[in-house]
């Protein structure tokens, strides 16, 4: 299957496969790499993909894999039915409970074999047998037995998926014993262990990490999820708490339908309804039902309704899960009892309605997980579409902290003061554009540059190729890459505290080069040349490919034994080095221009201009906001981050100081259209979006746009002095238009604010005192 990878998957991928290729180059069993990756980011694709990678970039490596669900419910066989999907019938899928019931002995070379570990553990409490008869002993081999045998001949990589589950990670740790893997991965967006540094550092151990930021920016999963929005508009006294979250969740659902119409896009967004598991669920769903059967909403059943309800049934195939999730699939509410099982992929779920539970008042990142995919990989203009909604009736919510993304859930709701009247300013905003690194567009050109310099024209004229580049003095026919070590050294005892600085020998000799350090000294290479694209983590994997697709379509080398490790002796050889290193700078140099149009273009092709004004109601988090204490605030209560910075703090407290001269005061934020942005270039011709620190309205009805900055900041050449004088030919502009506008860069220099307001930004004799 043709499956386009994001940027931070490809990444992850290319990590995977040199993480796991280096561990299984170290002797001894069960070495651990751990792969943590947010919710909805696609480990299952990723690590599908690994695997694909892995067996092309080891052709002789006699392994298998062993793909272990945890956990209760079906996950084992879903996983089962995606990775045959994405592998497209190589390597070899089998499910063990159809395959090895005796008749098999092994585990045969590439296969993945998938497992359902919950099924298989179950153990007699008094003899402590195995009950499973795939485990038991007995006449047939049991599926033990086969893992025995594959060890004989074969090497075992052991994949966990959603390796956190079960509180102590008791069963993480029978399948290290029971299967006893050369190399163990484990995936998840929590991991209950963390490899120890020392051990990833000497190479017998391997941690992947992907930062949510990298999955939102790309347009994976949602920005955040918002908890019962606007619920106060819907409240009367006629309705209780459960039919005032299902009208708003209904009306939700429609606003949303909407905005992805006027998107063009199909997508039919489902509100998933969880039901309690108490006995009061069977009147729950009674209930649910008469209030969407009033809406027209019904189950289809005997040929009747309309099929806008369905139920979540445990019996559902795989394939009645995939056609829920289709995009525009007529189903718009689906009720479910149980938790939704872990891995189930529905992008278009948009909005979760979860009635209050006798036992439990906290919100697990698994189910509100099934609403945080993007049902089209991508982030809309309007930004409702790029939220997750979840609507309850519980009395209070406790939020578990989640560490490797703690301000996705937004729960704490403020109201926008009545003393706000609509000020319209004009605002910009761009999606994220450039991540300082080198794209799939290098593969041109790195191959033009290259052609250029070893005079090659044609592609697949491999022998005729061959010979030019061995007469430009390139040496192809190596056999093993060998590097100068010391020996025979000796240093006196007597010198030990004389010795200083570089020590060089004279007698050295030439062993083979190790696999995984010519990997680490082909990829510094090029770490070494990446000049100005600062994203070493996404640029390196990217160049990597480029080089084997020049070398592929050139040189032939699709037909050379250990393809990935001979071209990379190649590169590396004494004298190709510097003909290669030349082409690769030359290479990069000559990206940038493509970059830059690239960059571009995505600007234009996200860049919108619209009417600010604050928002009537905003949501913030517990662990990354904080309540705090102010009159004039524009949101009643007042929450802020809780990383603002120095200047920051103080200059909230200098507005509440003033606050007889204040409507109201409200802190910017950034990187998103419900924000007020400002369009400038720095450097030039870069655009750019400048966030503004704080709107103030003035009781004489003039608006404040302030950005606070330390004392120390104030190089003329830097970001500052371009937003600073944006800002103020930004306040001219408005001012034409009928607007009352002032404001500026603001510091304070020994206990009083300083703000300038010149339309060019200088030195010291610019800054005023600030007087409100």
């Amino acid at each position: 299957m043709n499956i386009n990878l994001k940027r931070y998957q490809e990444t992850a991928v290319d990590q995977l496969v040199d993480a796991v290729k280096g561990l299984l180059g170290k002797d001894g069993q069960k070495k651990v790499c751990v792969f943590q990756a947010p919710t909805g980011s696609g480990k299952t694709v990723m690590t599908a993909k690994f695997i694909e990678n892995l067996i092309k970039e080891l052709p002789d490596e006699d392994m298998c894999f062993v793909w272990v669900s945890i956990g209760k419910g079906d996950l084992h066989l879903q996983s089962k039915h995606s990775l045959e999907k994405i592998f497209g019938g190589s390597p070899r899928v089998s499910l063990v409970e159809e395959e090895f019931t005796g008749s098999r002995e092994r585990v045969v070379k590439n296969e993945v074999v998938v497992v359902n570990w919950e099924k298989l553990r179950s153990k007699d409490r008094e003899t402590g047998d195995w009950k499973n008869t795939l485990m038991k002993d007995g006449e047939k081999l049991n599926f033990r037995d086969v893992l025995f045998k594959t060890r004989e001949q074969r090497k075992i990589i052991l994949v966990i998926d959603e390796s956190h589950i079960g509180a102590t990670a008791e069963r993480t740790n029978e399948l290290r014993e029971e299967i006893c893997a050369d190399v163990i991965l484990e995936m998840s967006a929590t991991p209950k262990i963390q490899p120890d540094p020392r051990d990833i550092a000497r190479g017998v151990a391997g941690y992947i990490f992907i930062e949510p930021k990298e999955v939102i920016d790309a347009g994976v999963i949602k920005k955040e999820l918002i908890i019962n929005e606007k619920i106060g508009e819907i409240s009367s006294n006629e309705m209780d708490s459960q039919e005032v979250i299902l009208e708003a969740a209904y009306k939700k659902r429609l606003a949303l339908k909407k905005l992805f119409e006027a998107e063009k896009s199909s997508i039919n967004p489902l509100v998933l309804v969880q039901i309690p598991t108490a006995e009061a669920g069977e009147d729950k769903i009674k209930a649910v039902k008469q209030f969407l059967d009033k809406k027209g909403i019904v189950e289809r059943k005997d040929g009747h309704g309309n099929g806008k309800l369905a139920i979540w049934l445990s019996e559902w195939k795989s394939e009645t899960l995939e056609w829920v999730a289709e995009s525009d699939n007529e189903i718009e509410y689906l009720i479910f009892k149980q938790a939704i099982d872990t891995g189930w992929d529905c992008p278009r779920a948009h909005i979760l309605v979860k009635f209050r539970e006798s036992h439990s008042e906290t919100f697990e990142i698994q189910t509100v997980g099934r609403i945080l995919r993007m049902p089209e990989l991508k982030h809309y203009s309007h930004e409702d579409l790029n939220k997750g909604f979840i609507f309850t009736n519980v009395q209070s919510i406790i939020v578990k902290k989640e560490e490797y993304n703690p301000n996705i859930i937004k729960h704490l709701k403020a109201d926008r003061k009545d003393c706000y009247k609509k000020i319209g300013l004009t605002s910009y905003y761009k999606a994220r554009a450039d991540y300082g690194d080198i794209t799939s567009s290098f593969d041109d050109v790195f191959e033009e540059v290259a052609c250029k310099k070893l005079e090659l024209e044609k592609e697949n004229f491999f022998d005729q190729n061959l010979k030019i580049v061995e007469k430009k003095g390139v040496i192809v026919n190596l056999k093993q890459y060998q590097q100068e070590i010391i020996t025979d050294a000796k240093i006196e005892g007597k010198s030990f505290d004389d010795l200083e600085g570089k020590i060089d020998f004279e007698q050295k000799t030439r062993l083979n080069i190790a696999g995984n350090d010519l990997q680490i000294m082909f990829e510094q290479v090029i770490k070494n040349n990446l000049g100005s694209f600062r994203n070493v983590k996404r640029s390196v994997p990217k160049v990597k490919t480029s080089i084997y697709l020049w070398f592929r379509k050139y040189l032939g080398t699709k037909d050379w034994d250990e393809e990935m490790t001979l071209i990379q002796k190649v590169f590396l050889h004494n004298g190709n080095r510097k003909v290669f290193e030349a082409i690769l700078v030359e290479a990069i140099d000559a990206f940038k221009a493509v970059r830059d149009k690239e960059i571009q273009k995505r600007i234009e092709a996200s860049e919108q201009f619209y009417d600010f004004d604050v928002q009537p109601e905003d949501f913030f988090n517990q662990h990354a906001d904080e309540r705090v204490k102010a009159k004039k605030y524009v949101y009643e209560p007042c929450y802020l981050n809780v990383d603002r910075s120095g200047p920051e703090r103080e200059f909230e407290k200098f507005l509440e100081e003033n606050a007889d001269k204040i409507i109201w005061w409200w802190k910017n934020g950034e990187n998103k259209n419900d924000y007020f942005g400002i369009k400038y270039f720095y450097p030039e011709n870069m655009i750019n979006t400048f966030y503004p620190d704080y709107l103030v309205q003035f009781v004489g009805g003039k608006i404040g746009i302030f950005e606070t900055k330390d004392q120390g900041d104030r190089d003329g050449q830097t970001y500052t002095k371009a937003k600073a004088e944006k800002l103020q030919a930004y306040i001219k502009e408005q001012n034409t238009k009928g607007k009352k506008l002032f404001g500026g860069i603001a510091i304070q220099r020994n206990g009083v604010w300083k703000i300038n307001q010149k339309p060019e930004k200088n030195d010291w004799s610019d800054w005023q005192d600030f007087e409100i």
